[in-house]
C-alpha cells in the first residue's frame, strides 16, 4: 500500500489538475506523483549544474590566466626580437624549420593528451603538497 500524503492547492491549480487528469484520462494521484517526482529530480540535477558550474569558472579563470600569459610572452618575445633581414635567405629557412618543428610538437602533445599545461600543473600540486 502506498503511504497516504495530504496536499492543499489553491483553486485555479486544483482545477487545472482536474481538467487534465479527465481529459488524459489518468488519476490526479498519477499526475502529482509525476509532477512531484520531476520536481525533485530536477533539483538534483541543478544542484549537480551549480557544483559544475564552480568548476567551470575555475577552469575558465585558469585558461584565461594560460592565455594572457602566452599573449604576453609572444609581445615580449616580438619586441626584443629583431626582423630577419629579407636577403639572408638561410637565416629565414632555419625560422622555417623552427616553426614547422615547434607547430609538429604541440601537435604530438595535444594529441597525447599531455600537454605542457598538464605538466605545470602537475609540478605546482607537487610544491604544494611539500611541507
Amino acid at each position: 500500500m502506498k503511504p497516504r500524503q495530504h496536499v492543499y492547492f489553491d483553486h485555479a491549480l486544483a482545477e487545472r489538475l482536474d481538467t487534465h487528469a479527465s481529459r488524459t484520462g489518468v488519476s490526479k494521484s498519477s499526475v502529482v506523483t509525476a509532477a512531484v517526482r520531476a520536481y525533485l529530480d530536477n533539483r538534483g540535477a541543478k544542484e549537480l549544474d551549480d557544483l559544475l558550474g564552480v568548476r567551470l569558472r575555475r577552469i575558465e579563470r585558469n585558461q584565461e590566466v594560460i592565455l594572457e600569459s602566452l599573449a604576453l610572452f609572444v609581445r615580449y618575445q616580438l619586441t626584443v626580437t629583431a626582423p630577419l633581414p629579407e636577403a639572408d635567405a638561410a637565416a629565414l629557412a632555419v625560422g622555417q624549420d623552427r616553426f614547422q618543428a615547434f607547430i609538429s610538437q604541440v601537435g604530438r602533445r595535444i594529441a597525447s593528451g599531455r600537454g605542457f599545461s598538464h605538466e605545470l600543473v602537475m609540478t605546482a600540486t607537487q610544491a604544494e603538497a611539500r611541507p
